[in-house]
């Protein structure tokens, strides 16, 4: 399972768009109302090609940990171990399930995880981070005024994207590991 994060600036229009007249786009007007932020955490099981993305009002170390604990005890709750890719955040790590439960909880939790950070500068490994710039170009470019928007338009892009990818075929093979992040493995010959 990948997971990731990222952040949508919800905006509101001032006036109403133009409607378009033939082969002309949409017309907005350059002034704009700021709605606040949303935070989204995409989780992505590739062998799957399942996505979902959860939106919240902020991204601190308790909404990852709930989303952690919510895949655990939903989906995944049969697995022994649930192996976790990530990058490298602050907030990415079995500690922050003790910051936000409690401690018998937490280690009932951290036990069933096996997290893998991607290297630094190497995020791009982390198959929800290429899901969420999927997410922005196809959804997400476009002005969105609310969270109720902006979920139900998630929702929509999520069942189509589900729906039409079955699974990844991820072609970066351990060889092209060798050679694009060879300063991560070991020299035999030094």
């Amino acid at each position: 399972m990948c997971l990731d994060e990222t952040f949508k600036q919800l905006v509101g229009e001032v006036r109403e768009p133009l409607p378009p007249r033939p082969g002309q786009p949409l017309c907005y007007d350059h002034v704009y109302t700021r709605n606040g932020v949303a935070s989204l955490f995409m989780t992505f099981e590739p062998l799957a090609g399942q996505r979902q993305v959860t939106v919240t009002a902020r991204r601190r170390l308790e909404e990852f940990a709930h989303i952690v604990r919510d895949l655990l005890q939903g989906r995944y709750k049969a697995c022994d171990k649930l192996v976790l890719v990530l990058d490298q955040l602050n907030t990415h790590s079995a500690a922050s399930l003790y910051e936000a439960f409690e401690p018998a909880d937490a280690k009932r939790l951290a036990d069933k995880l096996e997290i893998h950070h991607t290297p630094k500068h190497g995020s791009w490994l982390n198959m929800a981070e290429i899901e969420l710039s999927a997410l922005g170009r196809q959804c997400l470019s476009r002005r969105i005024p609310s969270v109720d928007t902006l979920t139900a338009q998630i929702k929509a892009w999520e069942r189509s994207r589900n729906s039409r990818h079955a699974k990844v075929q991820w072609q970066f093979t351990t060889a092209d590991a060798r050679i694009k992040l060879r300063s991560l493995y070991p020299s035999l010959h030094d």
